[in-house]
């Protein structure tokens, strides 16, 4: 999508996500404003020292504070949500917390950018929303049922709002390389069970697939990208091949293998040049142009044990900062 002119704001602005797509809107694009929205004055006063400008703006705010949001979206033409508590033990423990900020935040999000007339409002997700098995999962999925059908609160010509899922970004906070990382110092490191295998995506090609699908969403859109695999026994002998592994077992809420399009999810599910789409099962509020896709065949399944693409180790070890 082209960005220039446009003033945008990124809610979880200073996260991993929020500072990369900071670097790379004013790097591609001359916005009229970008809004780096908050709950972490910390946080900001360090990205400001990098990105400061007649363009770009700080706001302190919550996405739990509807009332902040509302003030924070006017005159705002494009929205990306990326605040979120993300941390699979934190969401466990504190489950409110959680609720309050993936579910009614995301609510929030939307009404507010419903009453000042905000364009488009693209929403990221995780693999961990297809079939949960952990509260995290379960508020992503929520949040994005929200978001889908958002679009019937706003109606014909109102906001548009869809949802951008993927799978584990290499290297971003709390994942589990830093924590491999980490671990190699003692010259041994953990892994639950050998099997595993996880979906893994960069950071740009994050940032670079949300700008996309910011240009080619119509309303209720799931855009997923075709990424590869890895299994974490490889991708821990990648990171750290001389240490010793102790296997824990699988933890409480973990999956051996995660999903990005189940099969319930295929029959209305089209595939596209480097993604998938999962249209909106009720879509009766835009008249919407996806007659150019391939569905995929009933039963598809895009899980991260069966994938057609797997990064190597030497693949990996190039990601790795």
């Amino acid at each position: 999508m082209d960005l220039n002119d446009k003033i945008i704001l990124v809610t979880g602005g200073t996260g991993s996500f929020g500072r990369l797509f900071t670097q790379t809107v004013l790097g591609r694009f001359t916005p009229r404003k970008l809004i780096i929205f908050s709950r972490d004055e910390l946080k900001q006063s360090e990205m400001l020292r990098q990105y400061s400008g007649a363009n770009v703006r700080y706001f302190i705010g919550d996405v739990r504070d509807l009332d902040r949001l509302r003030r924070a979206m006017r005159g705002v033409d494009v929205v990306v949500h990326a605040a979120a508590m993300k941390q699979v033990p934190a969401c466990e423990y504190n489950p409110f917390e959680a609720v309050k900020t993936n579910v009614i935040g995301a609510a929030n999000v939307i009404e507010a950018a419903i009453d000042h007339g905000v364009q488009r409002v693209l929403a990221i997700s995780t693999d961990k929303a297809v079939n949960p098995l952990n509260l995290y999962g379960a508020t992503k999925l929520c949040a994005e049922k929200l978001f889908v059908q958002g679009n019937t609160y706003s109606g014909v010509g109102g906001t548009t709002f869809s949802c951008a899922r993927y799978g584990n970004v290499v290297g971003s906070r709390g994942s589990v390389i830093p924590l491999f990382l980490e671990q190699m110092k003692s010259g041994s490191i953990t892994v639950t069970d050998g099997r595993m295998t996880r979906f893994w995506i960069t950071l740009q090609q994050g940032v670079d697939f949300v700008i996309r699908c910011l240009g080619l969403m119509e309303g209720g859109e799931i855009f997923v990208p075709k990424i590869p695999s890895m299994r974490v026994l490889e991708l821990a002998g990648a990171i750290a091949p001389d240490a010793a592994i102790q296997y824990t077992g699988i933890r409480p809420g973990e999956k051996l293998h995660e999903v990005l399009v189940s099969e319930d999810e295929a029959h209305h599910t089209a595939e596209y040049d480097g993604y998938y789409m999962i249209r909106p099962l009720h879509p009766w509020w835009r008249a919407a142009n996806w007659a150019d896709g391939t569905p995929v065949a009933d039963g598809f399944r895009f899980s991260s044990d069966t994938n057609s693409r797997w990064l190597t180790v030497d693949d990996l070890r190039a990601l790795v900062p």
